[in-house]
């Protein structure tokens, strides 16, 4: 039997709650609505009793209240818990309601008249009837967006001067990297795809995670690369936040079922296989819906600094579903194309009650040490530790691989100092690879993926003049670009010097066989000109597009030698057969490799075996 069922009962009713305060508590909360008190516990009660259960006086005493005390009423009166969330009301309306004078003990010394309405953090029940009735809903939350991102940010640190012998605080402006993953995402997905289908990735069999090599493997394909480059450590002081993408990309698609391992090597399922060909933007938000219910992993093991959270501590761990299900709520209840800061969208949440529990327990959780460093001590395994890091993960790792929103970011060392006063945490530059989001914004495919319109609409490419397209060919940077621009355009383009590229038709053809389309690059140029192309380009881009089109990779197919002729024709011209194969020369059958096993079966039926391939 649960522990808490052989114990007292919660109260309930007024009177319950009432009857387990002392008589000093009592003292003070009738002292509120009355002068001359009796000294004994029952009549005590009565006493407050009768006056919050007469309708116009509870009215008056309503009234009576503050405005901030009358929103912690509301907030409890129209609430299914009637429960008084102290750290929402805070995110919500900055600041907590009046309570009174109270102990550091948390003893009521000289209470508000809040305390008549909430007890213990709660309201009874039957308070709450008398009340709903005419206290107003409470003002719904509202979650604040920017027009313009920073173009940096800045950050300081300090550090001892042994000449002066006194700390000096540095300053550095660190230029803000922004990343519109929709259309990149759409290619990604595809190029991951496809690498798999080569047999170049390969996994863990115990963790189904992906290897070292194919994560380097994946991040050649990506378009722009992963969200931050590959660094040599050498000061063995700043994190490398390694793969993202490219870590997450092989998850994702073992949980959506288009991919499985087969040893250690990762191979696509026949439904990852149709996927090659569908639209891309229809493979995401099927794998997106998956996710969301996916044990493959939990986002929280990725925050590599919080340790216990296997073994015994896996125990504890609350259900993914959950976390991830409160995120998306809040997501869609955003303005779409609107920037909002990480921080902002977080206040947003706990404002909102789209709250959730990384862990029931924060006891076995820790850092650097089980016994120092456990996240169970008070106030260190505050909401700003444990769920916005979870928050961080699902949103940058996964929501944003998957091209849902946008994201801004720097690079994860000193970007957040909310950890300083943890233990074991001095020589921490981060508390995880992803303490860098600075702002996030849900685009069209995540619009579409989160429920938010009926029919997929691309985000516009945003039209600004950081390249000038020349007749020549000769592409012009007019101001610095991006790592995953210059990635994007050294695809199909060749740089002549540190702000000159030359477009070559045989990097473009490359470009386009591994997976980017003509008509995509040419869209690039346009919306980074910030105006039309050349004539002259705008029809080499047209020829080059033609060409590309013309011919169609139609997948993998198995080429079978006859002995002679008359067998080719014999097998290529039978009723069963015919739609399974085709003639290739005099002597060779052509089969595709999704049509193999039927074409077996009805080569038997012919009277004809086909030997399994020695190669």
């Amino acid at each position: 039997m649960p522990r808490r069922s052989r114990g007292k009962p919660q109260p309930e009713l007024l009177g319950e709650f009432l009857n387990n305060y002392t008589v000093p508590t009592l003292k003070k909360l009738a002292g509120l609505l009355a002068s001359r008190l009796p000294t004994r516990k029952a009549e005590l009660v009565a006493i407050i009793q009768k006056e919050m259960e007469d309708p116009d006086r509870l009215r008056q005493l309503w009234q009576s209240l503050d405005k901030l005390q009358q929103a912690a009423v509301a907030e409890v009166v129209h609430s299914p818990s009637r429960r008084f969330d102290a750290a929402g009301f805070r995110a919500k309306y900055g600041s907590d309601p009046d309570w009174g004078q109270i102990s550091r003990y948390g003893r009521m010394e000289r209470p508000s008249l809040l305390h008549l309405f909430i007890h213990d953090g709660t309201m009874p029940r039957d308070l709450q009837a008398r009340l709903k009735p005419f206290v107003p809903l409470p003002r719904a939350s509202k979650v604040h967006t920017v027009n313009e991102l920073p173009a940096t940010v800045t950050q300081s640190w300090h550090e001892y001067d042994y000449t002066t012998g006194k700390s000096e605080e540095h300053l550095i402006e660190i230029p803000v990297i922004r990343c519109e993953t929709e259309r990149v995402a759409q290619h990604d997905v595809h190029a991951v795809l496809r690498l798999i289908d080569a047999g170049r990735v390969r996994a863990s069999e115990k963790t189904r995670r992906v290897t070292a090599a194919g994560a380097r493997a994946i991040t050649e394909v990506l378009q722009g690369g992963d969200f931050y480059p590959p660094e040599k450590i050498s000061d063995g002081w700043h994190t490398d936040p390694g793969p993202i993408k490219a870590f997450a990309w092989p998850l994702i698609l073992q949980s959506a079922g288009l991919a499985n391992l087969s040893g250690t090597k990762l191979q696509l399922t026949p439904a990852g296989k149709k996927a090659l060909t569908s639209p891309p933007h229809r493979v995401i938000r099927k794998a997106w819906n998956r996710w969301l219910k996916t044990t493959l992993l939990d986002e929280f093991n990725r925050v590599h600094t919080i340790k216990g959270q296997r073994g015994k501590g896996k125990r504890v761990m609350t259900a993914v579903a959950g976390r991830r299900a409160a995120i998306v709520e809040a997501l869609a209840a955003c303005t779409p194309h609107r920037w909002i800061a990480f921080d902002e969208f977080s206040r947003f949440m706990r404002a909102s009650g789209y709250t959730f529990e990384v862990a029931r327990d924060l006891w076995p959780l820790y850092i650097g040490d089980p016994h120092y460093g456990s996240l169970g001590y008070s106030g260190f395994g505050k909401w700003h530790i444990v769920q916005e890091r979870y928050m961080m993960a699902f949103l940058f790792e996964y929501a944003a691989t998957m091209g849902l929103i946008d994201v801004a970011y720097i690079h994860p060392s000193g970007a957040r100092r909310d950890y300083g006063n943890l233990w074991g945490t001095d020589d921490l530059d981060c508390l995880s690879r992803y303490d860098g989001l600075l702002y996030i914004r849900i685009n069209g495919l995540g619009a579409w993926c989160l429920g938010l319109t009926e029919e997929y609409v691309p985000s516009p490419l945003e039209v600004r003049q950081a390249l000038k397209v020349l007749p020549n060919l000769e592409v012009v940077a007019t101001e610095p670009l991006p790592p995953g621009d210059v990635l994007f355009l050294e695809q199909f383009a060749e740089r002549t010097s540190d702000v000159v590229w030359r477009i070559q038709p045989t990097l473009l053809l490359e470009a386009v066989e591994q997976g980017h389309s003509v008509a995509e690059m040419e869209a690039f140029l346009k919306a980074k000109a910030g105006d039309s192309l050349p004539d002259n380009v705008e029809v080499f881009f047209k020829e080059m597009g033609d060409r590309a089109s013309r011919l169609v990779d139609r997948g993998s197919a198995r080429l079978i030698e006859a002995q002679d002729a008359a067998l080719a024709q014999l097998i290529t011209n039978d009723s069963h057969l015919r739609s399974l194969c085709m003639l290739a020369g005099e002597r060779y059958i052509v089969v595709p490799a999704d049509a193999e096993k039927a074409f077996r079966r009805a080569l038997h039926k012919l009277g004809y075996g086909l030997p399994l391939s020695q190669g």
